[in-house]
């Protein structure tokens, strides 16, 4: 081949080099993440989304895109945020901070595939058809948080044996409350121990709901589950331990943050199986194919450094019970 053959050759191929890139990108499948929460707080469950995603054949930027719509703990904002994913025609929809970002999307669209991050009974709340058979562009991992706030209550109980009332922190928005509420009462009605529910949906509210437990004289706080509540960990965690009050909450991030203890899900889990699923939708099933996921792997969490902090013993048979205990 002469020389000005072998020129013409490359200089033409390398024309097209950028053609090719451009039309690699178009290809790229987009995944929406919608979330009731904000990005902060939440990078640790991104992590455990992205090594989903990267188990299954996706790395973001090179052969998926995502793109991120945070409300920033601002209900009002979810529609919004969830027609313009709609909008851009992404492949599939992640709904993220319980069940609320899930009927937002739901609402938004009935062909776009949506897979929920940890949405509490999507049966009875109405979200898929069945566990085993979801129908519908509506699949994910069901979390039942509301059903291990009694649990939750006895622990504390079991932490806090004196305290002569205890405190439940809740946030009337989620769409969930009623169910947690339920569980509560009959808790409740069961071993007669006083509760005062406290109401919270910003971080003024979570001020003021520590001022009534101060004049109450509660002995303890349960953190009903909420992404509002997760995204402000470090705020109640901070106040419980200025007030000298120990604290319960499902998940490990508030007893990494400086509360007592957790027990429940393992949120960076279900993150994880959530963005398999995503990759299995985006490589042809069907989410009504899909059956919902149900957690297996629960977590007790101590904060033994907070416990002697607040001048605690922990019984022996939690300690030993606990699946990590933080020193």
């Amino acid at each position: 081949m002469r020389r000005r053959e072998f020129i013409t050759l490359v200089g033409g191929g390398a024309a097209t080099w950028p053609l090719a890139a451009s039309a690699q990108q178009q290809a790229m499948p987009v995944i929406g993440f919608l979330s009731s929460a904000s990005a902060g707080p939440f990078a640790h469950l991104l992590a455990a989304f992205l090594q989903g995603l990267k188990e299954v054949g996706y790395v973001e930027g090179y052969n998926v895109a995502i793109e991120y719509r945070w409300a920033e703990n601002q209900p009002d904002r979810l529609p919004a945020l969830a027609t313009d994913l709609v909008r851009r025609q992404v492949a599939v929809i992640v709904a993220s901070g319980a069940n609320l970002p899930v009927v937002v999307a739901k609402a938004a669209t009935a062909t776009i595939p949506i897979v929920f991050t940890g949405a509490d009974d999507p049966v009875k709340n109405g979200l898929v058809g069945s566990l085993s058979r979801p129908g519908g562009n509506v699949t994910g991992m069901a979390l039942f948080t509301a059903e291990l706030v009694a649990k939750q209550l006895d622990l504390l109980r079991e932490i806090a044996p004196n305290a002569p009332s205890l405190a439940v922190l809740l946030n009337p928005n989620n769409p969930n409350v009623e169910n947690q509420l339920e569980e509560l009462r009959q808790a409740r009605t069961r071993t007669g121990q006083q509760l005062f529910f406290l109401k919270a949906t910003n971080a003024y509210d979570i001020d003021a709901a520590f001022g009534t437990m101060t004049s109450q004289r509660v002995g303890a706080i349960l953190v009903c589950p909420d992404p509002f509540f997760n995204t402000a960990r470090e705020q109640i965690s901070a106040l419980a331990f200025h007030h000298r009050l120990p604290t319960i909450n499902a998940f490990r991030d508030f007893t990494a943050a400086g509360g007592l203890v957790s027990y429940g899900n393992s949120l960076s889990e279900s993150y994880r199986q959530t963005a398999i699923y995503v990759g299995r939708i985006l490589k042809g099933e069907k989410p009504a194919d899909l059956p919902v996921l149900q957690p297996t792997k629960f977590e007790l969490v101590i904060n033994l450094k907070t416990a002697k902090a607040l001048g605690l013993a922990i019984p022996d048979k939690l300690l030993a019970l606990a699946d990590e205990v933080i020193e």
